[in-house]
């Protein structure tokens, strides 16, 4: 079986409760992994739920990764359940949209500690548990820390924060063995998407807006982001590290 490595290994996933934390959360089960996911809301209990009654081996925590208390409460319940935590996936954030000029400094500070100071939190309080099992870290990012989008300010720089801060983290950590790696998707329809495009003065016009602008002529499946991160994670391809995988339809090019 591919990627049959990840059988019996414990998979934290921040952001896990819908599109495609809730996806990843699914492939790593049906491996034999045993799954942490966490939501701010129930919306990762839900998932978890299901997965259960598919017998797989889960639970969930519903925790605001953005705080101390929250990352830590977030770890200390994976250790308890599983004893051990083999893959960090930092997945958890926020889509605002917004230049620099309509922003303000409340959203810059709520997007920040979201995107990226969740991801500085739960990479420091697992590296001293990955270090034990020579473990892999997978952030995140997004096609906008690498080409300039229209409206999207913010969450162009959270990105940018997380790509090289992932880098930072690759080299200084490879040395024990700890592998960082960065999953940078292009425009995938996932419920948060729908939600602009619902909230646009023109639904219609803002989904074939998202879909021009990926050459492949479409928009990217969770799936596709999820199956990225179980390949990055596995063993099979251990030779990975500091690298940002974009699966972005081209809209890179």
């Amino acid at each position: 079986m591919m990627f049959e490595s990840l059988k019996g290994k414990t998979v934290l996933i921040t952001g896990s409760g819908a599109g495609i934390g809730a996806v990843a959360a699914e492939k790593f089960a049906q491996l034999g992994a045993c799954v942490v996911l966490n939501s701010l809301s129930d919306s990762a209990e839900k998932v978890c739920q299901r997965l259960l009654e598919a017998g797989y081996s889960c639970m969930s925590v519903r925790a605001d990764v953005s705080t101390q208390a929250g990352a830590e409460l977030l770890v200390s319940s994976a250790l308890e359940r599983f004893g051990k935590i083999d893959v960090l996936i930092n997945n958890a954030g926020i889509v605002p949209g917004g230049s620099v000029e309509q922003n303000t400094e409340d959203e810059w500070d709520h997007v920040m500690a979201v995107n990226a100071k969740s991801v500085f939190l739960m990479s420091r309080l697992c590296l001293p548990h990955l270090r034990k099992v020579k473990g892999s870290i997978i952030n995140t990012t997004s096609i906008v820390a690498v080409k300039g989008v229209r409206n999207r300010a913010i969450y162009s720089a959270s990105k940018g924060a997380v790509l090289s801060l992932s880098l930072s983290m690759a080299a200084e950590y490879i040395s024990e063995g700890i592998r960082v790696n960065c999953v940078c998707p292009g425009t995938v329809y996932t419920p948060s998407l729908q939600d602009r495009i619902n909230h646009s003065p023109d639904p219609d016009a803002a989904l074939q807006a998202f879909i021009g602008r990926q050459p492949l002529g479409r928009l990217g499946k969770p799936e596709e982001i999820a199956t990225a991160m179980v390949a990055i994670a596995s063993e099979e391809l251990g030779f990975l590290c500091g690298q940002n995988v974009i699966v972005d339809g081209g809209m890179s090019l």
